[in-house]
C-alpha cells in the first residue's frame, strides 16, 4: 500500500510539480520512465526538493539533471509508493491519458465510420469522390470531428446513394421521383435532404460527381436542379418542367385539356412534374425531341396548330422532360432527337437514345458533315469528348473538326422535317 502523505512531502510539493508533469506527459505519449529529464533554469528550491527526493547531492549548475529510474526506486524503497513513478503521479495528479492509445482507437473509429461509403462507392464514377470525401476533410467537417456521427451521415448517405444508383432509376427517364420523396423513402424523414443539413452537403457532393457536374456549373439553384435531375430526381413537383407544342392531349384530366386546349391554339405548353403525375391523355405515334427553346418558338410561328408533337428539354434533360419521354416510349411513341453538335447535345442524345424505339433526328455524322461544309458553327472549345454509340462517326467527326453546330443554325432543315410531318 502506499504511503500517500509521504508520497505528497516527496513529490507532491510546488518545487517538483515540473518534474511530476514531465513524467505525465511522458506516459501520455507512451514513452519508457528510464531516462532522464532536464530542467534548464531550475531554482535553489528546486534543486534542493529534488536532493531530498534523491538523498543526494547533485552536480551544480543552472540545469537540473533527474533520472527517474533513480525516482522510480527511491519511492518503491522506501514504501512511498511500492508500484513506483508512473503509480505515484496516478496518485498525486490522477490518471493519465494513453493519448497514443487514443490515437490509434481515433483512428480506427474514423476507419470504421467511413466503411459504409466504401461499399456504396463500387462503381467507378462514384471512386473519386470517396477519395476526395477523405482526402478534403468534408466528411469530419460535416460531422463536427466525431466518428460516431460521421458514421451515421456515411450511412445514410449510402442508403441514398443505393437508391440514386439502382438499375431502375439510373438507366435514364423514369418514374417521377422528387427529393421529399426520396429522403422520406431512404431515410424516414422528408426534409432529411434540405439545403443546410449535414447530410444533405454529403449526398449533394455525391450527386455533383454523378451528374459529372463542376463547382461552377452546380452553383445557384439552376445548378442543383440540374444536378438532381441528372440522377432522376427533382427538388420539388413544380420548379422541374418541360416545353412541348403540338401533343395531343385529351378531354379526360387537367393536364390532358391543357394540352388539348394548347395544341388547338397552336401555343407551346410547359409541363410541371406535378401536371406529369395526372398523366397527358392521348399518345403520339411519335415525337420530335430537340434541345433548343428556339426549335418550338420557331416551329410555333411557322407551323402553329399543325406543328406535330415536338417536346424540348432546354438544353438540360429535367426530371419533367424524363419522365414525360420515357412514359411516351413506354407506350408505343417513337421518339427522334435532335440537339447542337457539341459534347453536351451529345450526351443529352446519349441517354434518350436509350429509350425504347428511340433514333436520331438528323443527329448523326452525315449531317455533322454537311453542316461544317457549308461553313456553319464556331470552334468547339469546351466540353469532354462523350461516345456516339448510334454512330460511333459522328464522334470521330466533331474530335477531327472541333466545329460546334448549334440547332439555330440547322433550323430551315428542322422545320421542313415538321411541316413534311404535318397531317
Amino acid at each position: 500500500m502506499p504511503d500517500l502523505p509521504r508520497l505528497r512531502r516527496m513529490l507532491g510539493g510546488p518545487e517538483t510539480a515540473w518534474l511530476v508533469e514531465r513524467v505525465r506527459e511522458r506516459l501520455a505519449a507512451g514513452r519508457p520512465l528510464d531516462t532522464a529529464v532536464v530542467l534548464a533554469a531550475a531554482s535553489v528550491e528546486q534543486r534542493r526538493a529534488v536532493e531530498l527526493l534523491l538523498g543526494r547531492r547533485l552536480r551544480a549548475g543552472r540545469s537540473l539533471s533527474v533520472p527517474l529510474a533513480d525516482v522510480d526506486r527511491v519511492l518503491r524503497e522506501s514504501l512511498a509508493c511500492p508500484d513506483g513513478l508512473a503509480a505515484a503521479v496516478v496518485l498525486l495528479t490522477g490518471p493519465v491519458a494513453d493519448r497514443r492509445a487514443e490515437a490509434l482507437a481515433s483512428a480506427e473509429a474514423w476507419r470504421a465510420a467511413f466503411v459504409p461509403l466504401d461499399a456504396a462507392c463500387d462503381r467507378p464514377d462514384l471512386a473519386p469522390w470517396r477519395a476526395r470525401v477523405e482526402s478534403t476533410g468534408l466528411l469530419k467537417r460535416i460531422a463536427a470531428g466525431d466518428p460516431s456521427v460521421a458514421g451515421r451521415l456515411a450511412d445514410q448517405a449510402a442508403r441514398v446513394l443505393a437508391e440514386l444508383t439502382a438499375d431502375e432509376l439510373s438507366a435514364g427517364p423514369g418514374a417521377a421521383l422528387t427529393l421529399p420523396v426520396l429522403a422520406a423513402r431512404c431515410l424516414g424523414d422528408a426534409h432529411a435532404l434540405d439545403e443546410g443539413r449535414p447530410l444533405a452537403s454529403l449526398v449533394w457532393s455525391a450527386v455533383k460527381a454523378l451528374a459529372g457536374l463542376s463547382d461552377e456549373e452546380a452553383g445557384g439553384a439552376e445548378g442543383r436542379r440540374a444536378g438532381w435531375a441528372a440522377v432522376g430526381v427533382a427538388t420539388d413537383e413544380l420548379s422541374s418542367r418541360v416545353l412541348t407544342l403540338g401533343l395531343p392531349g385529351s378531354t379526360h384530366g387537367t393536364t390532358g385539356r391543357i394540352l388539348a386546349a394548347a395544341r388547338e391554339g397552336g401555343e407551346p405548353c410547359v409541363l410541371t412534374l406535378r401536371q406529369l403525375a395526372a398523366g397527358v391523355g392521348a399518345v403520339p405515334e411519335s415525337v420530335r425531341v430537340c434541345e433548343n427553346p428556339a426549335v418550338v418558338a420557331a416551329a410555333a410561328a411557322s407551323l402553329g396548330a399543325d406543328c406535330p408533337p415536338l417536346v424540348c428539354v432546354e438544353g438540360n434533360v429535367s426530371l419533367a422532360a424524363r419522365t414525360l419521354l420515357g412514359r411516351l416510349a413506354e407506350r408505343g411513341s417513337r421518339l427522334a432527337y435532335h440537339g447542337d453538335f457539341d459534347w453536351g447535345g451529345v450526351r443529352i442524345a446519349a441517354g434518350l437514345l436509350r429509350l425504347p424505339g428511340a433514333v436520331p433526328w438528323r443527329y448523326d455524322h452525315a449531317a455533322y458533315l454537311a453542316a461544317v461544309e457549308r461553313g456553319l458553327g464556331a470552334p468547339l472549345t469546351t466540353g469532354t469528348p462523350a461516345p456516339t454509340l448510334w454512330d460511333p462517326a459522328l464522334r470521330e467527326a466533331i474530335e477531327a473538326h472541333g466545329v460546334r453546330v448549334e440547332e439555330e443554325l440547322v433550323l430551315g432543315e428542322l422545320l421542313a422535317d415538321l411541316r413534311g410531318s404535318c397531317g
